[in-house]
């Protein structure tokens, strides 16, 4: 991966914190098969940045830096509260209905970094909308409640309605194949998936600054996301 401009990623920024919008396959903390994360270039920026919650390393979007000690602990009191509210947006295979769609199962995850639905496992809770639905996909608004490894995955697999991309849940990669009609591959090439990574960006997060005024920010899809959803529009 090319060096990250890091002041390039800033939507938000005051003397507290900085929300930035993570590129994907770009690691939230220290990752040995990588040369920059997203901590070592906020402590390049801040030298006291405290990462306030993580986004798996495929994901993208708002993610909320602590520039001080104080700032971090405001937050963190807030997230174990589940005062923070975030907003993801999910591409699903199936055409879904959902109107405050309340999951409410248990998660477990393995030592392999593997979540599953377990009454043996952590609370866990989120709330799905569908936003706009296609020829044979849906756009999801994910409202996560708690926020435990891959519980937005998880929960959407459950409902039968795996993220598209996520095979590692049971989405299958998409292909412009599958939405085109007419869709001729050049010969000897082979087709790639539209998006590479699971299709799941944190859209938007809403928090209590320290003055007690609330900081709300949305992220811009990424490029990959955003093309995804133009080709479900033109071909719908």
């Amino acid at each position: 991966m090319k060096k990250v401009d890091f002041e390039s990623l800033i939507l938000f920024e005051n003397a507290d914190y900085l929300v930035i919008n993570k590129p994907p396959y770009l690691s939230s903390l220290d990752d040995r098969h990588e040369a920059q994360n997203i901590l070592d270039l906020a402590k390049a920026h801040t030298s006291d940045s405290q990462l306030c919650h993580r986004l798996d390393k495929e994901t993208s979007g708002c993610l909320v830096i602590a520039k001080n000690p104080e700032a971090y602990r405001h937050l963190a009191i807030q997230f174990e509260n589940r005062k923070v509210e975030k907003v993801y947006h999910a591409v699903v295979e199936g055409i879904k209905e959902f109107n405050n769609e309340l999951v409410d199962r248990n998660l477990a995850a393995n030592n392999k970094g593997i979540a599953k639905v377990s009454k043996d496992g952590k609370p866990a809770q989120t709330i799905f909308n569908s936003l706009k639905t296609y020829w044979a996909h849906t756009l999801v608004e994910c409202k996560p409640i708690t926020g435990r490894l891959h519980q937005i995955r998880v929960h959407l697999a459950y409902l039968k309605s795996p993220i598209c991309g996520d095979t590692l849940y049971g989405g299958k990669p998409l292909y412009l194949s599958s939405l085109k009609r007419r869709f001729n591959l050049k010969k000897e090439t082979e087709e790639l998936p539209i998006m590479q990574r699971v299709s799941l960006h944190a859209y938007s997060i809403i928090f209590e600054g320290l003055d007690g005024n609330p900081i709300k920010v949305d992220a811009p899809y990424p490029k990959d996301f955003q093309v995804l959803v133009h080709q479900l529009e033109k071909n719908a």
